[in-house]
């Protein structure tokens, strides 16, 4: 584990994810709504549809992608927006949209709903997982001959989207695990907690239904934002420490074009 004494100014050499390190924050949300605009501008040039897979955290380059997509009239008609996961009830049922913990509603509320509706995509194009078909996602991405960029952060416990970390699994068998249903770690409600519900543990959801861990690794590209001091030491396991279902991100040591961008905060040195 000597990469957690990695300096911030030796953070990314020999990475084995590309670490882009940026000042602030506004620079991280800058940089990933840059790459949904160019991605989109360049497939609707070709005519080919534009399929991502999409976070509610990191959320930063919404504001910053909403405004690009309306003052450049950039189209949306061909897009196909899955987003990553959203909580559950104890019954497995979607938390009320009207919640502000549900991504649905906050997608609704902060990115569908400042688009030029002449500009956004048809409703049947903006997705989430579903608790009572979790493979329809998969299917549809199939369908769709793939994910063109996987956007999103890295979890307390390396998790990306909620596909949390397994002891019971090898690295293979992890990377294939389709969209589902998942029980949520006391670490992850932790950290949530802390953002969401004021430290409120136990007013935070036990479940979620999240995209597969396959889904988002057979995106072509994956760009992750991190912002935060506890993001100090998982970018270091992420990029240097072993692949392993015991911190998912390593996972993507693996892919052919994955790459961090982290803010002054999460590059300084975990100690």
């Amino acid at each position: 584990m000597d990469y957690y004494n990695l300096s911030a100014r030796d953070l990314g050499r020999d990475a084995k994810i590309p670490i882009v390190k940026l000042n602030d924050s506004g620079e991280v949300f800058y940089e990933l709504a840059l790459e949904m605009l160019n991605a989109i501008q360049a497939d609707n040039a070709a005519g080919k549809p534009t399929v991502f897979i999409c976070p509610v955290g990191p959320v930063g380059q919404y504001p910053i992608f909403v405004r690009l997509v309306n003052r450049e009239r950039v189209s949306l008609k061909n897009c196909w927006f899955f987003n990553m996961d959203e909580y559950l009830n104890d019954d497995g049922s979607y938390i009320d949209a009207g919640s502000p913990l549900s991504f649905r509603g906050f997608m609704a509320r902060n990115v569908y709903g400042k688009i030029d509706p002449e500009l956004l995509m048809p409703e049947e194009q903006r997705l989430f997982p579903d608790p009572r078909d979790p493979g329809r996602v998969d299917r549809l991405i199939e369908e769709l001959g793939g994910v063109d960029v996987t956007f999103g952060g890295i979890g307390i416990n390396g998790h990306l989207a909620f596909n949390e970390a397994r002891e019971d699994l090898s690295a293979e068998q992890f990377a294939a695990l389709g969209t589902r249903v998942v029980e949520l770690t006391p670490e992850t409600r932790t950290a949530n907690a802390i953002g969401d519900r004021g430290g409120a543990i136990d007013a935070m959801p036990k479940l979620a239904v999240t995209i597969g861990i396959k889904q988002i690794l057979s995106a072509r590209k994956v760009r992750l934002g991190v912002f935060r001091e506890w993001h100090r030491a998982v970018i270091r396991q992420a990029a240097y420490g072993l692949v392993t279902a015991h911190f998912p991100a390593s996972l993507l040591q693996n892919h052919p074009d994955a790459v961090i961008y982290a803010n002054a905060v999460a590059s300084g040195q975990p100690f």
